[in-house]
């Protein structure tokens, strides 16, 4: 999502093999002893006070614990982060603590240092860590970094309320009130009322702004959207399960019926084009962090006052949220390593994840649910709660999800750079294939990937 000239495409997509780097370098802080240093990269947050959030809590922390801190932010585009760690993985120098995208954890579990000790102590402190967190940062047994507060973003659905209403008839604010149970009508807002109310969003010339090409937004969307409907493509062994998946081959027909209802284009999309559709007022619905409604309060007022968050839809399999958490990790060849631990725990709890997200716009996911109640989600606006289901919350009944789960992570992240779910979607809608000729492509892409082809 653009900030201020800023764009999320391609961040997740890492440059294998390229070893050239560039950190840009903020203010050292400078601690008051002599407890060692620490040098850390961070995520260059897309919302303008991250970095000063970030910046507050660290200099704090370095000083209480007489630490002298070099505190760098890496810009995502261009992968200029992804870069910086391949890099440093490769010579084996740089900084102690660097942030992971979310597929990143498992290039690099081999030269990661295992930080079970401090996700012991945080989950005995605030519950269960989310599954996606745990399926994404564990690697041979062992947690190989810390997930993050910074970053981590949920991309339910935003609704232009009043638009969903006039042309949809469903009022969208009575169902996910923002409050913490559901509203009347709460459980009919499934993947087949979606369809209906796409249909007529596009009649009146308001249609649903959701991707369908190889960005992530769209590998997102269509990831929950498979997940709700039990259509896994390999299983957690790293066996393809195409072949007679009468589950899969529902999911794609439903998301082919959906495309003839978006806008002709989105398949030529990228991760800023749902943004300007919701920002222009012509959309009736995108699925996106709240930095899109944010850009809107900025530019747009009158857009972004009729805006409001909810979760995704539900299938026949349950209602799942796409969620894309980013990871802390802490090179093994580091100097000050239980430095290193000891600081991203401290980050990692909640008053400073608190004041972490309630600077960012309640746009940072934390990966307890248990920090799910954060009081921005309450009060910001306009309208006053329009982020309020942004977090996943206990009566959304829903599930985190990442795309191509359950594979083994070093599958999924190939299929998920090449964008494998929609783009099986398109041959049937774009290209012309049949149902059996676009999931016989596919089968021969999976097995072309587990034979490491």
């Amino acid at each position: 999502m653009p900030i201020q000239g800023l764009s999320r495409r391609n961040v997740l997509r890492s440059g294998a093999g390229v070893i050239a780097a560039g950190a840009l370098s903020a203010p050292m802080v400078h601690a008051q002893g002599t407890g060692g240093s620490l040098r850390v990269a961070f995520w260059d947050h897309w919302v303008p006070t991250g970095n000063d959030a970030m910046r507050k809590l660290v200099k704090e922390w370095s000083e209480k614990n007489r630490v002298e801190v070099t505190l760098d932010f890496i810009n995502t585009t261009g992968n200029q982060l992804q870069l910086a760690g391949a890099a440093q993985a490769q010579s084996k120098s740089g900084h102690d603590i660097i942030s992971l995208a979310p597929w990143d954890v498992g290039s690099y579990a081999s030269v990661l240092e295992p930080v079970d000790d401090v996700i012991n102590r945080l989950i005995a402190k605030y519950g269960p860590i989310s599954p996606v967190s745990e399926y994404l940062a564990k690697r041979d047994g062992a947690w190989r970094g810390v997930p993050a507060v910074s970053g981590s973003q949920n991309k339910p659905a935003c609704v232009r309320y009043d638009l969903l209403q006039e042309h949809a008839g469903i009022d969208i604010r009575a169902m996910w009130p923002a409050e913490d149970k559901a509203g009347p009508g709460a459980e009919t807002w499934t993947w087949d009322t979606f369809l209906m109310a796409a249909e007529k969003c596009q009649k009146a010339g308001v249609p649903f702004g959701l991707p369908m090409g190889a960005f992530t937004d769209a590998v997102d969307m269509i990831g929950a959207l498979f997940a709700s409907y039990g259509a896994s493509m390999m299983d957690e062994k790293g066996k393809p399960t195409v072949r007679g998946n009468a589950k899969l081959r529902t999911a794609i027909e439903y998301a082919v019926k959906l495309s003839k209802f978006l806008p002709n284009d989105v398949w030529a999309w990228d991760d800023a084009s749902n943004n300007r559709a919701l920002i222009s007022g012509k959309s009736a619905l995108v699925f996106n962090p709240p930095s899109a409604w944010a850009v809107a309060k900025r530019d747009q007022p009158q857009v972004a006052e009729k805006c409001w968050t909810v979760p995704m839809p539900a299938g026949p399999e349950g209602r799942y949220l796409a969620y894309l958490p980013w990871t802390s990790g802490i090179w093994n060849f580091g100097r000050n390593k239980t430095t290193a631990k000891a600081l991203l725990e401290h980050l990692s709890e909640r008053p400073q994840a608190e004041a972490l997200t309630s600077q960012t716009a309640g746009y940072d996911i934390p990966p307890f649910a248990s920090m799910s109640d954060f009081k921005i989600w309450q009060t910001e606006g306009p309208p006053t709660g329009t982020v309020f289901n942004y977090p996943l919350k206990a009566h959304h009944n829903a599930k985190p999800s990442v795309a191509f789960s359950p594979a083994p992570g070093e599958f999924a992240a190939q299929m998920y750079v090449q964008a494998l779910n929609t783009k099986v979607i398109a041959r049937v809608a774009q290209g012309g294939d049949t149902m059996d000729q676009a999931l016989g492509w596919l089968e021969r892409e999976l097995s072309t990937i587990v034979r490491g082809g």
